[in-house]
């Protein structure tokens, strides 16, 4: 009889803290604003299924269809990291125009400056910072969607910021200067309409860099779509590192939402930036 009571009281004790933390996650805002003016925006834990079908147009061999599960809601930033806010972390490191307009994505930054700034956010004492996860990344970028892009199969100038090239991918060079925007460029953050999540540029502007190594033999295959992967992460110690979302200089099919690249880790190129996400304590 004894037992019976402990077990029960056992029992009674998980369902409270499983309240206890349902309540927890419920109480998170919707949207946080952190001292520096950055905005996040809150994702709910869910499943979704990564990678592309094979009659996608524009698919890579490394889009592999797999279902995926993200186990906890977290808070990813609503745009990419801006000039202003890389200037008031990171002084005037890398910026060599000192009139180009501060809301433009912080750019030329490689994957260990990325991270030196997020090094810099975490001791500011207010919360703890990251890279997404590919995963993350695209779990936020199809924000509950299965097509190519987030709004539907086709790519679109009057959604992202993409063949703003005058040089070679041109296509959407003309709707960039109806904007008032200039060419050559990436387009200051929040010019595009949000996903449905309420996240801009996840489709162009600026490839953003992701936590993970990129593994030829992981995302080439397909070993995985008989099982669900929770919380992937591929570590890279000095390996290549996975940049997503495409941008201003190239073509359209490089914005989809499966689409991935990858570069070493010191390599700073004008068309990448990145965005941070921000843990729920």
């Amino acid at each position: 009889m004894t037992t019976a009571i402990v077990k029960s009281g056992q029992k009674a004790l998980l369902i409270f803290c499983i309240l206890i933390i349902g309540s927890i996650v419920q109480a998170q805002d919707a949207t946080y604003t952190n001292p520096l003016g950055m905005e996040f925006v809150l994702i709910p834990a869910g499943t979704f299924i990564m990678g592309s079908p094979k009659s996608e147009k524009g698919r890579g061999t490394s889009e592999a269809r797999h279902h995926v599960r993200i186990s906890h809601p977290f808070y990813i930033q609503s745009t990419e990291v801006t000039i202003k806010q890389w200037r008031e972390v990171m002084g005037r490191r890398f910026l060599s125009d000192p009139k180009i307009s501060e809301q433009l994505p912080m750019v030329k930054v490689s994957w260990y400056d990325a991270v030196k700034f997020i090094g810099q956010m975490n001791r500011r004492n207010e919360g703890t910072y990251r890279l997404p996860t590919d995963a993350e990344w695209e779990y936020v970028a199809r924000a509950g969607t299965t097509t190519a892009y987030s709004w539907g199969p086709n790519i679109d100038c009057t959604r992202a910021m993409y063949s703003n090239n005058p040089n070679k991918f041109n296509q959407c060079v003309d709707y960039v200067r109806s904007l008032g925007l200039k060419d050559g460029r990436p387009a200051p953050v929040k010019s595009y309409p949000p996903n449905g999540w309420g996240v801009y540029d996840m489709h162009g502007n600026v490839w953003e860099w992701c936590q993970d190594g990129f593994d030829p033999y992981r995302h080439r295959l397909d070993p995985y779509q008989s099982y669900e992967l929770v919380d992937p992460l591929i570590s890279a110690s000095g390996g290549n590192r996975i940049r997503r979302g495409g941008s201003w200089f190239g073509s359209g099919r490089s914005c989809r939402s499966a689409n991935r690249t990858y570069s070493h880790p010191s390599v700073r190129y004008r068309t990448t930036g990145f965005r941070l996400v921000r843990e729920i304590q």
